[in-house]
């Protein structure tokens, strides 16, 4: 898998990418929430920066994926990521920081022509038996990075202070886009039937995911995982307070665990993804979350809620590696920036409705009752695979 050059490539810049933008998004939260006494309004503002691209853009950004050469894409992306970084930091050298928001913003949006693009390179230059690895290498990476990002973010902020941490992230962003450039030039891209505007190769990506079952049903378990996923969000810190009589600060400890429990998961993907069938690891994955989410809204034992916390995260990288491994067979290299700009906003979208309604929920039920709900959501998940699992299967037998 490592002596593929494409894969070391993009993991590498992965790497710098995800240092980048942790050390941004913690010095963005800690400066602003600095400037304005914790106003949970300007707080709430940063989330709609860092999260809103992928509603307005993911789409948009895939389809150019499709139109675009994929390193030349990929190395643009990051390098104007760098630059609009250089000018946030002006701006903010001169009193103007809310840039800080607008350069979050523009940021995420490139970001939402470069993933695509990654998704692109995979499917072109990775042997389909060695493809679920990758996607559990790429998992591990960001699994990673949800550990040390935000140790690494607020260490470098409390001692450099803003302009420090902004000078390091262009410097990883330019650093992605230097290493991306040291792929092979781009072969001609394959062009999809519907060859035209704009407008009608979207639709046409839309019509294609209609049109095939797996990419269906991938969207709905995902769209089932993000609405799920998204109850439980903001309640973790009433589970520490409430459900295990903690400070609000122990939930870092937690977070920490889960955390690290999914790297070793997705070391542990990554050793077994030749000899396990995508579609049985990503089941797997959603019913052991499933189960584990109830149990953790149940616990009222410390030792019990991080046992289940290192149990969930163990398998989270199976549902991220599998979804994103079906993402990638199933579907034709013409088309992949339209079907990953449009499967992952169907799990984001969903997660913020959850994220939304969650506080109702709980008043309305109680916060064992909204993590029943969320864990029967992410079983849902899982039984609309079935149809995928018992497919591949009767295909299997006719061989």
């Amino acid at each position: 898998m490592f002596s593929n050059r494409y894969v070391r490539t993009i993991i590498l810049s992965r790497v710098f990418l995800q240092l980048g933008i942790w050390i941004r998004n913690y010095a963005v939260l800690l400066y602003v929430t600095d400037l304005t006494q914790n106003n949970p309004v300007y707080v709430s503002l940063i989330s709609v920066a860092e999260f809103a691209p992928i509603f307005l853009f993911a789409i948009i950004g895939g389809t150019f994926a499709d139109r675009w050469r994929p390193k030349r894409t990929m190395v643009w992306s990051d390098l104007l990521s760098s630059l609009s970084v250089v000018a946030v930091l002006l701006a903010v050298m001169n009193g103007g920081w809310t840039a800080l928001l607008i350069g979050s913003f523009i940021s995420a949006s490139l970001s939402q022509f470069s993933q695509p693009s990654a998704m692109k390179l995979y499917k072109r230059h990775v042997p389909g038996e060695q493809l679920q690895g990758v996607m559990a290498l790429s998992q591990t990476v960001i699994a990673v990075f949800t550990v040390l990002g935000p140790v690494i973010g607020t260490f470098i902020f409390l001692q450099f202070g803003i302009h420090a941490s902004l000078i390091l992230t262009a410097v990883m962003f330019l650093g992605s886009s230097l290493v991306l450039s040291s792929l092979p030039r781009d072969a001609e891209e394959t062009r999809s039937g519907e060859v035209g505007s704009f407008m009608k190769e979207m639709k046409a990506g839309l019509r294609y995911i209609g049109s095939n079952p797996s990419l269906r049903t991938l969207s709905l378990t995902f769209a089932a995982m993000g609405l799920g996923s998204g109850l439980i969000q903001p309640l973790q810190i009433f589970l520490v307070m409430e459900k295990l009589g903690q400070s609000k600060q122990f939930l870092q400890w937690l977070v920490m665990t889960n955390g690290a429990a999914m790297l070793i998961g997705g070391a542990v993907i990554m050793g077994i993804a030749k000899k396990v069938k995508p579609q049985l690891l990503l089941m797997v994955g959603l019913i052991v979350t499933a189960i584990s989410t109830v149990g953790i809204g149940a616990s009222t034992m410390i030792w019990l809620t991080i046992a289940l916390l290192v149990i969930s995260g163990l398998f989270y990288p199976s549902i991220q590696g599998g979804i994103q491994t079906l993402l990638v067979r199933n579907t034709e290299g013409a088309f992949i920036g339209r079907v990953s700009g449009t499967i992952m906003p169907a799990f984001m979208g969903m997660m913020v409705l959850g994220m939304f309604i969650s506080g109702y929920l709980k008043n309305a039920l109680s916060l064992l009752g909204v993590y029943v709900v969320s864990g029967g959501l992410i079983l849902i998940g899982a039984l609309l695979l079935l149809p995928l699992i018992v497919k591949k299967k009767t295909k299997a037998q006719g061989t």
